[in-house]
Parts: C-alpha cells; sequence; structure tokens
C-alpha cells in the first residue's frame, strides 16, 4: 500500500485521538464520570463502540474504557520513507479514529457546540433508522455516497448531488474545504437538504462522518441480526450489503485519512476528486480502495463502479429529473407556479382495465385548460384516469396500480403529490414549470412507470387528464362507484375465503431468517404489502419474493397454524424458524426483520398488551423505548410475547385472536390512538366491547408509562383485560 496513505493516516488518527482525550476530560471535569451520555433516541448506544467492541456506553465515565480500546489500536507513528506493504496498520488507525470521533460527537452533545443546529442533523435516531432502512432492504435505496469537504464551487456541487439523488442514492455529508461546507453550497443552489430529499447533512466537521459509519453499523445490527461486538461479521455484512462509498473533495488532510481509513474498514472505497496515492489492488473493499484524480463530471460514475454497484436509472420522457431521491421534495406556497385537488378544487385519480381494443398505448389527452394559461399561484380542478389492458390484468390489481400515482409522480423534480383516490393534492413548482413541465408529462410519467413496473400484467396504458369542471364531476362519479365496488370486495375477504397466502422474503437481504407471511386479514408488517399486493407482486415478477402458499391442512386453527405454510418458514428461514403462528404473540410469533410499523408486547400485570409505534420516542410500560424495544424484536427473531406489525393489523378481525384479540389493548400513545381512532372503534364495535367506549379504556402516556401507573386507570375504568382469562 502507499506508504504517505500509511503514515498520513496514522498520524490523522494520532491526531483525532488526542483531540477526543481533550474533550472526554473537559466533559469529565464539568459533568463528572457518572454523567449520562447517549445519541439521542436509539438503542445502540454509541453505535460505532457498541457494534465493533459490544461496549453499551451510558455515561462519560464508560468512555475511559474506550480510550483504552483506542490506544490499544493505535500503531506506531511512521515516516513517509517507511515502507508499509499491507492494510493492517492503518486500518486499525482508521477503527481507532471512528471511536476516538464518536467521543468527540457524543460529548458536543453534552457540552456544544450541538450537532444538531441550523442544518446539521446529528445523528439520525432509530426512528430514522427503521424509515430509511427498508429502502436499503427493498433496493429503492441502493446504497449511499458519503461526501467529505465540499466541491470547487456550487454548480459542481449541486451536480454531483443531482446525480447521486437520479442513481436513488442517499448522500451524507460531513466535513470543509477551506471552511466551505458541500451542504452549504447545495443550499446556495437553491436545493432542498433533509432526510427526505435522501440529502442529509450529518456535520460540517470531520468527525461528524462517524455518523454515516454509525448509520451502517446499525443496519447490520437491526436488520441483518449481527451481534453487538462482533467486529467481523459486522464489517463483511457492511461490505456485502451495505454498498456505500466516500467522495473525497478537495485537499485530504491527515484527519480525512485516518476516517477515510475507518471506512475502507467497512468495504466502503474512497474516490477523491485530488491527486492523492492510489491504492489498487483489492482486498478489503470489492475492488480498488482509493481511487483518486477523477474529474468531477464523472466522480459519480466512477465511484459507482468502484463499489460494484448495478443501478437502472428510469428513463421518463419529461423536461425534469426524475428519482425515488425526489420522492420527499416539498414544494411551499412561495415556490409553486400551480395547484390542483387538495380541497381546493375538485379532483380524483382512478385506474380501470379495459379491452385491449378500447386503449391506445401511449395516449395521453388533456380535456380542459392546461396549466400555461394559468397565472402563478393559479389552481385547477383535475381528473387523471388511467386506462390499462393486458392480457394478465386482473380487477383486484386495480387499487395496487392506483397507488402508484402518489410514488410515481413524486419522484419527478418539482412535483408535489399527496393522497389518492377524491383526496389527491397536487402542486407543480415555478422551476419544474420553467423547465418546460406540463399536463401531458403526467400522464408521459404514469405510461412510462407502469409499463417499467408492471410490464408482465399490463400491456397497454392510456392517460386522460380533465381540468374542465363540470368533465371531472362528471367522471369522479363513476370513479367513486368503481371504489365502493372495490371496498365491498375487499371487505368480504377473509383468511377463511382463500386457500392461498403470500410470503414476503424481501428483508432477507437484511434479515436471513425472516419471513413474513400475508393473509387477506395480517398485511405485511411494514405496512406496504396486502395479500392483493402480494398476489400482483407474484404476478408481475413470478420469481420474486412473492411467493403463493398453499395453506395445506391446518394443524391449529385458534393460533393459525398451516402444514404447508410451516414447511415453507422452515426451508426458507435457513432452518432458523420451524413454524409460524399467524394469529398468536405468544406460541410461535412471526418473526420480524425490522421494519414493522409498530411493535406489541405483553404487560403481564395488566393480562393485556401495549402497543408502541416507531414514531413514539419516549418510555413505554414495559420499560423499554421502541428503539430498544425492535433491537429485541428485529432481526429475524422469533420472540414469545412481542411482535412487529402493521398499523392496519391493529383493526383486523385476526389481531392476536388466539389471545382475544383487540379488548387485550390497555396501552397506546395518544398520537396512534387518535390516528387509528376510527378503525379501532369500528373493531372494538365488532368485538361487543362497546366501541368508542372503548378506546376511553384504553391508557396513554398522560396516564403513566409503567405497568404500576396505569393499573388505577384500567381498574377505575373497568378495562376487559381485567376481567378476561390470563393469557398464559
Amino acid at each position: 500500500m502507499s506508504r504517505i496513505i500509511a503514515s498520513a493516516a496514522i498520524k490523522g488518527a494520532y491526531s483525532i485521538v488526542d483531540q477526543a482525550k481533550k474533550a472526554l476530560a473537559a466533559a469529565i471535569e464539568k459533568n463528572g464520570k457518572d454523567c449520562h451520555v447517549e445519541f439521542p433516541n436509539t438503542a445502540y448506544y454509541l453505535p460505532v463502540i457498541h457494534s465493533m467492541l459490544g461496549l453499551n456506553v451510558t455515561t462519560l465515565g464508560d468512555l475511559e474504557e474506550v480510550i483504552g480500546e483506542i490506544d490499544g489500536l493505535l500503531p506506531p507513528l511512521v515516516s513517509e520513507d517507511v515502507w508499509i506493504p499491507y492494510l493492517g496498520p492503518a486500518l486499525d488507525a482508521g477503527m481507532a479514529t471512528l471511536f476516538a470521533e464518536e467521543i468527540i460527537e457524543a460529548c458536543k452533545y453534552l457540552d456544544g457546540p450541538n450537532p444538531v443546529r441550523g442544518i446539521w442533523l446529528g445523528a439520525a435516531d432509530d426512528v430514522i433508522l427503521r424509515e430509511r432502512g427498508i429502502q436499503f432492504v427493498d433496493g429503492s435505496a441502493p446504497g449511499f455516497a458519503a461526501i467529505v469537504g465540499a466541491a470547487p464551487d456550487v454548480q459542481t456541487a449541486v451536480d454531483i448531488a443531482l446525480k447521486c439523488q437520479q442513481r436513488r442514492l442517499y448522500v451524507f455529508m460531513s466535513g470543509s474545504t477551506n471552511g466551505t461546507t458541500f451542504s452549504e453550497q447545495l443550499i446556495e443552489g437553491g436545493v432542498q437538504l433533509g432526510w427526505e430529499s435522501r440529502l442529509v447533512p450529518f456535520g460540517p466537521d470531520t468527525s461528524s462522518t462517524v455518523y454515516s459509519l454509525g448509520f451502517a453499523s446499525r443496519a447490520a445490527l437491526s436488520f441483518g441480526g449481527v451481534t453487538a461486538g462482533d467486529a467481523t461479521r459486522n464489517l463483511i455484512y457492511n461490505k456485502d450489503r451495505v454498498f456505500a462509498f466516500v467522495l473525497a473533495l478537495g485537499e485530504v488532510t491527515d484527519e480525512w485519512y485516518a476516517t477515510a481509513a475507518g471506512a475502507i474498514s467497512y468495504g466502503f472505497p474512497v474516490i477523491a476528486d485530488s491527486d492523492i496515492p492510489e491504492i489498487l489492488p483489492t482486498g478489503v473493499c470489492t475492488y480498488e480502495h482509493v481511487v483518486s484524480n477523477i474529474p468531477h463530471d464523472n466522480i459519480v460514475e466512477k465511484a459507482i463502479e468502484v463499489r460494484g454497484l448495478k443501478i437502472k436509472i428510469s428513463e421518463v420522457p419529461i423536461p425534469v429529473a426524475y428519482s425515488p431521491a425526489f420522492e420527499g421534495e416539498r414544494i411551499r406556497k412561495e415556490d409553486m407556479y400551480c395547484e390542483f385537488g387538495g380541497n381546493r378544487t375538485p379532483g380524483f385519480e382512478w385506474l380501470e382495465t379495459l379491452d385491449i381494443s378500447e386503449v391506445e398505448d401511449g395516449k395521453v389527452e388533456i380535456i380542459g385548460p392546461d396549466i400555461d394559461t394559468l397565472e402563478v399561484g393559479g389552481r385547477l380542478p383535475i381528473g387523471i384516469v388511467v386506462q390499462v389492458a393486458g392480457r394478465k390484468m386482473q380487477l383486484d390489481f386495480e387499487p395496487v396500480l392506483e397507488r402508484q400515482t402518489h410514488t410515481f409522480l413524486n419522484e419527478a423534480q418539482g412535483i408535489w403529490h399527496m393522497g389518492q383516490r377524491n383526496i389527491n393534492w397536487l402542486r407543480i413548482s415555478k422551476v419544474a414549470y420553467e423547465a418546460g413541465f406540463r399536463l401531458e408529462h403526467i400522464g408521459k410519467i404514469l405510461h412510462a412507470m407502469l409499463h417499467d413496473n408492471y410490464s408482465s400484467i399490463v400491456d397497454k396504458i392510456q392517460v386522460k387528464i380533465y381540468t374542465e369542471e363540470a368533465k371531472v364531476l362528471e367522471m369522479q362519479k363513476k370513479a367513486l362507484a368503481s371504489y365502493e365496488f372495490r371496498d365491498e370486495r375487499l371487505a368480504g375477504m377473509t383468511d377463511e375465503s382463500v386457500d392461498t397466502f403470500y410470503s414476503c422474503t424481501l428483508c432477507q437481504s437484511f434479515a436471513p431468517s425472516h419471513v413474513c407471511v400475508i393473509t387477506p386479514e395480517r398485511s405485511g408488517l411494514c405496512g406496504a404489502y396486502s395479500w392483493l399486493d402480494g398476489k400482483a407482486a407474484f404476478e408481475i415478477t413470478p420469481t420474486g419474493p412473492n411467493q403463493p402458499l398453499a395453506k395445506g391442512a391446518p394443524i391449529d386453527k385458534k393460533i393459525g397454524q398451516w402444514e404447508k405454510i410451516n414447511e415453507f418458514i422452515n426451508a426458507n428461514s435457513q432452518g432458523m424458524v420451524a413454524q409460524m403462528s399467524a394469529y398468536s404473540m405468544i406460541v410461535d410469533p412471526m418473526t420480524s426483520c425490522g421494519c414493522f410499523e409498530c411493535i406489541s408486547a405483553i404487560l403481564p400485570s395488566t393480562n393485556g398488551i401495549m402497543i408502541v409505534n416507531r414514531e413514539h420516542p419516549d418510555i413505554t410500560p414495559c420499560g423499554m423505548k421502541f428503539s430498544t424495544l425492535a433491537g429485541t424484536v428485529g432481526g429475524g427473531n422469533q420472540v414469545p410475547g412481542f411482535i412487529g406489525h402493521s398499523k392496519h393489523y391493529i383493526s383486523s378481525k385476526k389481531f392476536i385472536s388466539a389471545e382475544g384479540g383487540v379488548g387485550r389493548i390497555v396501552w397506546m400513545p395518544k398520537a396512534l390512538k387518535e390516528e387509528l381512532a376510527k378503525s379501532l372503534t369500528e373493531s372494538a364495535e365488532r368485538a361487543g366491547l362497546g366501541g368508542a367506549a372503548f378506546l376511553d379504556k384504553i391508557a396513554d402516556e398522560s396516564h403513566g408509562t409503567s405497568e404500576e401507573e396505569i393499573m388505577d386507570f384500567l381498574t377505575t375504568n373497568e378495562h376487559p383485560a381485567m376481567t378476561m382469562d390470563p393469557m398464559f
């Protein structure tokens, strides 16, 4: 390896470790060794230290043990004249650097400057990890670029960020070049930052880069079932499954070399725009370790090549960029050219199936005025009617395809969409309008993306867009009749009415032993897949993660076990899970990958259960936050007494029906209770629990956050769980 890189990385490591020791000493002197220290709302403590060393850092005193580990890793300082034939010493220095950087950043949360200030977001909490983690699981986010430093000018920064977004990559930003940061350059260029746009400004310092590596470490622990302290498995997991790379922009300092060596340990190569020494032989990384002097107009493509990523870019014939990275873009009123629907004008979206002779593929019609008839801030009614035909198209697939309108339109830069059916809301930005975006491009997006994603079931697609109010209202009546027909059909579907369930092994790329079984009355635990979604997905990709499962002979109807389902579970969990119950959280509950929307846990003294959703950051009556619970339940584990599940499943007739169903719910966060009020009321009414009156008997955080605190509330309000048969 390059003697310059080795000596610089080791020298940089000593510098950063010295900073960490000084920061820790100052924090202890001010706050004492018993002072609590953490990254906010995570079950993974300081995640790089936790994942690699297995240490649960909770106090400043605990960090003194980490300093000991760091000192043991630091190799002797060497000059540039000393030949080091292998990466080992530099990689050790790199890991020591990452541990030291976590100490530096953790101390900032105590004594400042706080990492969360201005545009800087600091450490991602576990809510973000799980919300965004599923995108790394399903491939909608193929990896991330950790950009350190700054581009030579604002336009170059904007171009690099846009190329990453178009390739669906997340961009994690840290560090500066001569006082300039990449994040600030993007803001100057009018680019929206944040998790929603996949452009994440962690912090302005080199040490802020450790948040990127911490995110990767937590992905291994949360989704991959890697055990804290198993450094080898963690690093191999990241090399093989978390496709990330470092873009080093500007002058590379010794501290950058040290941090880059830590990233290389994860299998994340470094691609630089400056003329630094290269490390081209393969070994720790899939291909080259350090590639330098890459022109800015080719640096993203080169990084993707070196990392070994395979990325497909959807070609959509519209005048603005198109990528899932724009799905989180927000168009504020001052940035808006025009809008549709949203209770401001009539609007709806409807996909219908026609005979193949009635559809002209690629045809887009605009019935009414286009947006170039409007002034800035103008409004129009809108009716989007997508007509499809195909030999394998089924009526059951209509709502599945129709729901994609939201995703497909949001992925266009400068287009914002919300809602579905007849509660849709659409905005077009001034920038998109000036680029030439018109209503016909909505049709072109839907035509291109429906073909791209559903070509196995759809042969022809045409789109009609209505903006003439009388015509919109006329067509809306037809759409409402179709919605009602679908709802009645779906409402009649039960687990007993079908012979086939569907599997989902999508998350096995992160949690190898997890198998989701989707039934008409139990959606996927991530909330993104219904039984119809599974059916459509199988038709689209017969060899994909959603496979039809014949139930076979029942083993136990009460807990929900069938012979063929268990055979599939055993075979596809690599023999780790022998059987699974669809309706029980005590007997052989379904495994969880980590993408669940909610977790249910038994509260023994109440004879009931609590439910917590991932958005809730605080402690729960079982003594754990959601993030801690998720670390126990996720990773493909089967944990009796705990299950991960979707929000929709809570109001299902089959929700833990083996244990008594919805009547067992004794606690949930107030926000979740309000969000599900309508469906929970209907579920309670159906179960004979008094409808809305039952909701008032469910405790929330205002009544207590421990079993002892909520017991009086449950007793006073005569919660039905208090008189039900024991759960065990």
